[in-house]
């Protein structure tokens, strides 16, 4: 029933238009704290419902196609976001059993036994003892500090708070925040959360693609032009040494137009040599979109329906004047 209106919105050739999902981790099970969080069976789930609705293509082929108008009906992409070590273990063998291809944006400062800052965040409050915590010491002036953390639910509730709280601090000071906050709670960071240099290699062995993310996954439009240039480029050269190719894709960290990366930051990933970079505004790519600013969407459904449903109505709401390419001088 949905698959022939999925084509009607989005027709092969030059009046296809490109869905492109944004996903970050695939744990093993379902997680208490993080329930929202897209497990094996859920993630299994997505597959057969894409398999039995859409043409799943590589991202990168999927630009060329739509730049050249030989989009196939009913396109979609699968992209990842950080490089969590679980896009390997777990999300790959889903996604080799469908065949389907896969786009892996990794930040390459944390591969190898790092973590990110939200992540140390999340693990301090799943793993520590203390019932009760005031971070006042730690967090911005007019933060809620004081929390209890009996239940699940309210430790998310704190680390929702906290994340909120420390999320646009400059990089080094919010690394050295939660660090301490981490230390406060007398739990130690984990360092098996993200990709080993080797599982980068092995997942491009196995058929994904890997794209640029930075280094240290920073807000573009809060940290230097000269900076975000050294971001950008240091993570596609890392990885190009790394997997002795070309990578042409870059993903702007937490993606949202205008707050989180903006023209300049459009300008450098033209610069740099990318041939396309996404975004986390939704929607669904079209003839007219800026290579540069293609947008992508979680479709958190639990049920094929509404699933499908979603999807459709993404695809009928984009509209190709808000997603018109850019001139940047």
């Amino acid at each position: 029933m949905v698959k022939p209106l999925l084509t009607l919105a989005s027709p092969a050739g030059a009046r296809g238009r490109l869905s492109v999902l944004v996903l970050h981790r695939v744990l093993a099970g379902p997680d208490a704290l993080v329930p929202e969080a897209i497990n094996a069976a859920r993630f299994t789930d997505i597959c057969r419902w894409l398999d039995a609705m859409f043409n799943v293509v590589r991202l990168d082929v999927a630009m060329r196609q739509l730049a050249c108008g030989n989009l196939p009906a009913r396109a979609l992409a699968i992209t990842f976001d950080d490089g969590y070590a679980d896009n390997h273990e777990v999300a790959m063998p889903i996604l080799k059993r469908f065949n389907m291809p896969a786009t892996v944006f990794v930040t390459t400062g944390f591969l190898d036994g790092g973590c990110m800052w939200n992540d140390i965040i999340i693990e301090s409050f799943r793993r520590t003892r203390h019932l009760k915590v005031d971070l006042q010491q730690f967090l911005p002036h007019g933060s809620i500090c004081s929390f209890r953390l009996d239940t699940p639910m309210q430790r998310r509730g704190a680390l929702d708070r906290v994340i909120n709280a420390v999320k646009y601090m400059a990089p080094t000071e919010r690394l050295t925040t939660v660090c301490r906050i981490a230390e406060h709670l007398d739990v130690t960071v984990p360092t098996n959360l993200m990709m080993r240099s080797d599982q980068v290699v092995a997942l491009r062995a196995g058929g994904l693609q890997v794209g640029a993310h930075t280094v240290t996954h920073p807000i573009l439009t809060k940290i230097s032009q000269d900076t975000a240039r050294q971001e950008m480029r240091e993570s596609k050269l890392f990885l190009e040494k790394l997997t002795g190719e070309a990578v042409p894709l870059f993903a702007y960290p937490n993606g949202r137009p205008g707050e989180d990366f903006d023209d300049s930051s459009v300008a450098l990933a033209r610069e740099l040599g990318f041939e396309a970079a996404v975004t986390t505004e939704r929607g669904a790519a079209c003839s007219l979109t800026d290579p540069f600013r293609v947008p992508r969407f979680t479709p958190w459904d639990r049920s094929r329906l509404r699933f499908g449903a979603r999807m459709l109505s993404t695809l009928w709401t984009s509209r190709p004047r808000a997603w018109v390419r850019h001139t940047v001088a």
